[in-house]
């Protein structure tokens, strides 16, 4: 992914939170020389030795499945909020631009059957229903419904090998233009107020590094 350097994240820690909060990612393969691309979560969990991997399984009837086998690359792209931003939010005369977060994981493939895959999905369903008043549990589901569903998946590990993460979030902004798209980003929808929160959040730390480098 191409990231001009002050966009760039290299903050594991908040890039696995961003990957956690961000789940539902688009799993890139090569099939006969072209990209072919599923929407899918994954899950973000580490094996026995320590080391942060992706979890997920597609439908067996997807035809991605042919594209995955042990060894296999792939691109996980995690999409996050994104907003438009004008030029008349500017101290100063400028073109139109857009900000954004997004991480690509890149990594290598590994197939998961039986109770090591039942065991997986375990945990998926833990991740998403935890915040209900009455969270599901994998045991909830009748057995015969879940053996069936088991049977049309195909579930694999993605061992991580490199992350690329970008935030375009107006660093090369001045401080009032900087926080002039905050305020306009905070009246817009939902997405754009997410852009809005996470510039708020790292404006302290930005334009203190300015000053500090300026005075240096």
């Amino acid at each position: 992914m191409y990231i001009p350097r002050r966009y760039e994240e290299k903050d594991r820690e908040k890039i696995y939170s961003f990957i956690r909060e961000n789940g539902f990612a688009i799993l890139v393969s090569i099939r006969d020389g072209l990209p072919i691309a599923t929407h899918i979560p994954l899950l973000l969990e580490k094996d026995e030795a320590g080391r942060e991997l992706l979890m997920g399984h597609i439908a067996i009837g997807n035809e991605q499945k042919y594209s995955l086998a042990d060894g296999t690359k792939v691109l996980a792209i995690f999409p996050g909020p994104h907003a438009y931003i004008s030029p008349r939010w500017y101290t100063r005369p400028n073109v139109p631009t857009w900000n954004y977060i997004s991480v690509h994981v890149y990594g290598t493939v590994k197939i998961v059957e039986g109770e090591e895959l039942r065991a997986a999905l375990s945990r998926l369903v833990d991740q998403y229903e935890s915040g209900s008043p009455q969270p599901l549990r994998m045991g909830d589901i009748p057995e015969k419904m879940l053996e069936d569903n088991i049977r049309g998946i195909i579930g694999f590990q993605i061992s991580i090998d490199d992350i690329q993460a970008a935030y375009k979030l107006s660093q090369n902004r001045d401080e009032q233009s900087y926080h002039q798209v905050i305020d306009q980003l905070q009246q817009g929808d939902q997405v754009s107020a997410q852009v809005a929160d996470e510039m708020q959040r790292r404006s302290s730390q930005l334009f203190k590094a300015k000053d500090d480098g300026e005075k240096g």
